[in-house]
């Protein structure tokens, strides 16, 4: 069964957390400090002290609740979503997933101007936001998957597509390859690739200099995916418990993987993370590190790829047209990890250029 869903928080849950922030327990930092040791002090306490004092959640919660939104339960968890339907009944359907530390948020900039030629189909991942935390393990990116193909399913939709970044992105591809009768094609805007020393390509400059930042990120493990893959419910604790301890988690990503020249509004950044605060799922959205494996599956489907000069790695094309049928490559000239809030219109057009390609393909074969 759908239901339509509102958000409507209590409002003892914004009085605690108000009083909460009030009664942080600040750390010492060292002078001159900078980055060196982490999330900077006075950066901290100015957001906190805005999200205390100057953010208002019932001011988003308002214009959120301008969207249609649902829930449904599926494989024994419930699943919110938001369900767009374009002025064209006959458009292609695309569901569209976030990642971590994402939320549906991410998509709002993108709504209007993908609507007019396709539905869109928008849900929070099981252990996310309004879909509530889990209650069980094995909520895996492939689990995650089925649960989308089911959700189109109910919804009627015989052909779509998926669109994601971050995890939003291995879900997609992961969709795509256990429902590739469904899914006309598959655009990500993540897309990590790795070095493959026998693949024996000739790489250019450009690639050799990507592969090199990859190694990096191999040979240093972010401390955050550290603790999230193998202790999700140890920080969880803290992040459930503490609301800047919640923000800052959130915020330093925020900060090290957006595009200096593409900024994301800090009222847009706490709308964000009071989601995380407000439905308690700091740790249930950190089990999906934990869970899922660190393997590539094979996707039979067309692949449309969006790579970000500012992302945490940026994909290197003849290794992943080793892995995948690509079809579109697109090279942003700016941009980071959380596209579509940096630069929706770009990315908009990326998607509706490769979908509606893939959409005239699959009707073409379909006539054959």
């Amino acid at each position: 069964m759908i239901k339509p869903f509102r958000i409507d928080i209590p409002q003892a849950d914004l009085d605690d957390l108000t009083d909460r922030l009030a009664r942080t327990r600040w750390p010492n930092e060292v002078a001159d400090a900078g980055w060196d040791y982490g999330f900077p002090l006075a950066r901290l306490k100015e957001l906190a002290e805005h999200w205390r004092t100057g953010y208002d959640w019932r001011e988003h919660e308002a214009k959120l609740n301008e969207l249609p939104h649902f829930t449904t339960e599926i494989d024994g968890q419930s699943i919110h979503f938001v369900h767009v339907r374009s002025s064209n009944p006959d458009a292609l359907a695309l569901i569209l997933t976030h990642g971590w530390p994402g939320s549906f948020l991410e998509f709002l900039d993108m709504i209007e101007p993908l609507s007019h030629d396709f539905h869109l189909v928008i849900p929070s991942i099981p252990g996310y936001g309004f879909s509530g935390p889990t209650h069980e393990r094995g909520w895996d990116i492939v689990r995650v998957a089925h649960a989308w193909a089911e959700l189109m399913r109910r919804l009627g939709y015989e052909r779509y597509g998926a669109q994601g970044g971050d995890f939003g992105a291995g879900i997609s591809l992961a969709l795509g390859a256990l429902a590739p009768k469904q899914v006309v094609g598959v655009h990500v805007n993540y897309l990590p690739t790795r070095p493959a020393p026998d693949a024996d390509i000739e790489l250019s400059a450009t690639d050799e200099a990507r592969l090199d930042k990859v190694r990096q990120l191999m040979a240093n493990r972010p401390p955050y995916q550290t603790l999230q893959a193998l202790t999700p419910q140890t920080i969880g604790y803290a992040l459930t418990d503490s609301p800047v301890g919640q923000l800052v988690w959130i915020a330093e990503r925020f900060a090290q993987w957006t595009d200096p020249r593409s900024p994301i509004s800090d009222e847009r950044m706490l709308t964000n993370i009071s989601l995380y605060w407000l439905t308690a799922t700091a740790t249930s959205s950190a089990r999906l590190h934990h869970d899922t494996p660190r393997r590539t599956e094979p996707c039979p489907v067309p692949i449309g790829v969006a790579v970000l000069p500012h992302d945490i790695t940026q994909s290197v094309r003849p290794l992943a047209e080793r892995l995948y049928d690509i079809k579109h490559w697109s090279e942003f000239d700016r941009g980071g990890h959380f596209a579509a809030m940096e630069v929706p219109d770009l990315l908009a057009e990326d998607v509706r250029d490769f979908f509606l390609t893939c959409l005239k393909h699959d009707r073409q074969d379909a006539s054959r």
